[in-house]
This record gives structure tokens, sequence and C-alpha cells, in this order.
């Protein structure tokens, strides 16, 4: 059981023969009252204040777990978007190789029909040569050959030609 400043100011003692003094004693317990209402107000100022003290600190636990939640969503979130990126990277990667090999596969068949096409035109070209070379020869053995020298010994006279074109009318 607490003792409160009315216990002591209704506090009653009992008178010897010569006892104390009533006055001294009633300034002391006046004294005492008020050194122990100051102290019980202390103490209801000191649990007020703990008590908000004590609410803050709830308040502080809450928005410390609410942070620390927050920051684990964000971490999820952060790895998930980084593997989506790095899924995403390879994909793209994966598409730009086919893309690459696809290139290149259509440079060498590229490659090889042009190849194949020069080499045709070489064959033709060389068969050309070839012929026209033939022809030049040829002409040439057509020019060197005695048949001209034939032609220039023969004599016609214009007049001839005429009789005989008449003739063949």
């Amino acid at each position: 059981m607490s003792l409160t400043p009315v216990d002591i100011h209704n506090k009653e003692f009992s008178r010897g023969f010569r006892g104390y003094d009533e006055d001294e004693v009633n300034e002391f317990l006046d004294q005492v009252i008020k050194e122990f209402e100051l102290i019980i107000r202390e103490k209801k100022e000191l649990e007020d204040k703990l008590v908000s003290l004590n609410e803050r600190l709830g308040h502080f636990s809450t928005i410390e777990d609410t942070l620390h939640k927050s920051i684990v969503v964000a971490q999820e979130a952060a790895e998930e978007v980084r593997g989506n990126a790095q899924k995403e990277a390879k994909l793209i990667i994966r598409e730009a190789e086919k893309n690459a090999d696809r290139i290149v596969n259509e440079s060498l068949s590229k490659a090889r029909k042009v190849a194949l096409e020069i080499e045709d035109l070489k064959k033709q070209s060389k068969v050309f040569r070839t012929r026209f070379k033939l022809l030049i020869e040829a002409q040439l053995d057509l020019l060197g050959s005695d048949d001209w020298e034939h032609l220039m010994e023969y004599e016609i006279d214009a007049s001839e030609l005429k009789s005989l074109q008449e003739v063949e009318d």
C-alpha cells in the first residue's frame, strides 16, 4: 500500500506526557507533504513522458519495420528487374547472333553465286577470244592467199559486162 500526501496530512500521533512539539511536527509534516506531492507530480510527469516515449518508440518501430519491409521489397524488385534485364539481354544477343549467322550465310551464298558467275564469264570470254582469234586468223589466211592475186589478173571490160547482161536478160 502506497502512502499519499493525504495520508500524511491526516496522520495523527498519540500524545505522551512530554511529547513532541505539535507545531514542529505539523510544520515538518507540511514540508513532507509538499515534497511528497512534488515527487508524485514528477513521478506522474515521468510516467506520462514514459508513455509518450513508448508510443513514439512504437511509432518509430512501426516505421522501422515498414522501412525494412520496403527495403526488402525494393531489393526483390531490383533483383527481378536485373534478372529480367539479363534474360532480355540474352534474348537480344541470341537474336543478334541468329541475324549475324543469317547475314553471313546470305553473304556466303551471294559470294558463291558471284564466283560462279565470274567463272562462267571467264569461260565465255575464253570461248569468245578463241573464236575471235580463229575468225581473225581465217581472215588473215584469206587475205594472205593467192586468190587475191588471181582476181587481179582478170581483166573485164565494161562493154563485155553489158553484153553479158543483155544475153542474160
